[in-house]
């Protein structure tokens, strides 16, 4: 696919745990243009290359490869970059469960290199998420919204005010890391019990494994999250419990964050939700009576994204464009 510079007017890239996803915007803010690659996972140790490094070189990568078709210059165009874990302002990714080898690296500061530029936008990939989705997807015109991503773990945002919150060092929005049972299996983050063990795609996983043990669902469809949500779509009374478990505490981690952002939006995404019929009528269920006061309040609407999986990639391009001069 070819396009010229007058078509593509930004390019932004979502790092996730296991791709590289690149999109370039056209003037509507739709896409154009779009380019994946493999996440490196470990270090090059023949070349003494750390994943930071070998991440930065991917996005790179990617961003050479839809700058060339679109016809952007790197070192001057609007770019942003979407990246797991708890980012700085200056783009440093702080802590990364799902990304550990990359802990440490300026990633902003390490593409920008490769770019020839003196910066470029980076922010947690579930912030970028929001963004796109306050702007021109689920959430737009929506002033108090909270945003889930439910994949490997949870990535969460919230919109105040009509605004991203950030905090005070641009790690607000960890909600897969509220505890939720302190006797709950362990977590990447290094804690026990996280919303993310048992309301992401590893929870549902986590739920049939255990499920399986106790004799309530079967191997096949115990054999994967996918699995089981199939084998409820068809019916099946023990991969419906299971998922009817999960909505439990998907409702719960809600529930909580409710009380905190009193949002009147919840937008869900991730590959739990592709089958969202499944997950939001009983989540939707369940939180009727979960949050604080339910009988005599209504709880925020839950609605899928509008954007999908390449929701983190366009914000990150937004952000790139907010932040050219």
């Amino acid at each position: 696919m070819s396009h010229s510079s007058s078509v593509v007017r930004s390019i932004g890239v979502d790092v996730g745990g296991t791709k590289v996803l690149g999109v370039a915007l056209g003037p509507t803010g739709a896409i154009v243009d779009s380019f994946r690659l493999p996440t490196p996972q470990v270090s090059d140790t023949s070349l003494g290359r750390p994943v930071g490094s070998s991440v930065a070189d991917t996005i790179a990568e990617v961003l050479a490869t839809l700058a060339t078709r679109g016809g952007l210059d790197l070192s001057t165009c609007a770019l942003g970059l979407g990246v797991p874990g708890i980012v700085a302002f200056d783009g440093t990714l702080v802590f990364a469960p799902n990304l550990q080898g990359a802990i440490g690296a300026n990633i902003g500061a390490l593409v920008a290199e490769r770019l020839g530029r003196s910066e470029i936008a980076v922010d947690n990939d579930a912030n970028c998420a929001a963004v796109a989705e306050h702007h021109f997807g689920a959430a737009r015109g929506v002033d108090h919204a909270i945003l889930l991503t439910l994949g490997t773990g949870i990535g969460g945002a919230a919109i105040v005010n009509g605004v991203l919150l950030r905090g005070a060092n641009g790690f607000a929005g960890e909600f897969g890391h509220l505890m939720i049972d302190r006797s709950g299996p362990e977590c990447p983050c290094g804690s026990k019990g996280c919303f993310e063990r048992f309301a992401s795609g590893s929870g549902l996983g986590h739920l049939a494994d255990v499920a399986m043990r106790e004799g309530t669902v079967d191997m096949a469809s115990a054999a994967s999250p996918e699995a089981l949500l199939t084998a409820a779509a068809q019916g099946n009374a023990g991969a419906l419990a299971v998922v009817d478990e999960f909505c439990w505490w998907l409702a719960k981690g809600i529930a909580n964050l409710t009380a905190c952002f009193d949002p009147s939006l919840v937008v869900l995404g991730g590959g739990v939700i592709e089958g969202h019929h499944l997950i939001m009528e009983p989540t939707a269920r369940h939180l009727a009576t979960a949050i604080e006061g339910g009988a005599f309040r209504k709880p925020p609407k839950l609605v899928p994204t509008a954007l999908g999986p390449e929701a983190g990639a366009v914000g990150a391009a937004i952000l790139g464009e907010r932040a050219q001069p």
